[in-house]
């Protein structure tokens, strides 16, 4: 896919104390974006006990940064118990950045990450009416019924190869890099 992000954009996984920008993101979400993002209206102590599990195993989150801001995410989860092969993954992504290819990005990082763990069964749960998300999940391939009320869109990522697993491995070496450099950046901004 590989669409172009907007300037300053970067996407990385979020490491394991970054809980907190995660729990940031997800309350500046407008309450539309929110609703879509848990199927529903949730409380800000519900976001903010969600957030806390970020770094929980099993847990992997793709973010997108501008300037150093969590402003999208993608979060995969498996379903079951730690070895599972069945997965959830679920995308918020600010108003601002929303039809800029930040979902795409971030669900191609999730798709990959799914695959090198193993998941071979990937759902994605909507709203009947967000038809944004429904078309992100088209563009992946993935086949989606409705339920209730809702559209899940199910994945069935293809098996890890060593050229998956090196591909993960560069992107998290990439980003891993571009935070830090950013970080020192912001240092000497502020000295």
């Amino acid at each position: 896919m590989n669409d172009p992000l907007p300037n300053g954009g970067l996407i990385r996984k979020l490491w394991p104390g970054e809980a907190e920008a995660y729990r940031d993101h997800l309350l500046r979400l407008d309450p539309e974006s929110r609703n879509r993002r848990f199927s529903g209206a949730v409380a800000d102590e519900v976001i903010i006990r969600h957030a806390s599990t970020a770094g929980a195993p099993g847990v992997v989150i793709h973010g997108f940064f501008v300037d150093g801001t969590l402003r999208g995410a993608a979060e995969l989860r498996r379903i079951g118990p730690l070895f599972s092969h069945e997965g959830e993954a679920a995308l918020s992504i600010e108003r601002a950045w929303q039809s800029h290819g930040v979902g795409t990005g971030l669900l191609e990082r999730t798709l990959l990450s799914a695959r090198n763990r193993g998941i071979t069964s990937l759902h994605m749960h909507c709203l009947a009416d967000n038809h944004r998300m429904q078309q992100l999940a088209k563009k992946f391939e993935a086949g989606l019924s409705f339920d209730f009320g809702s559209v899940v869109g199910a994945v069935d990522p293809p098996r890890s190869t060593g050229l998956s697993l090196m591909r993960e491995a560069m992107a998290d070496s990439h980003g891993m890099a571009a935070a830090i450099f950013e970080a020192q950046s912001r240092l000497f901004k502020t000295a």
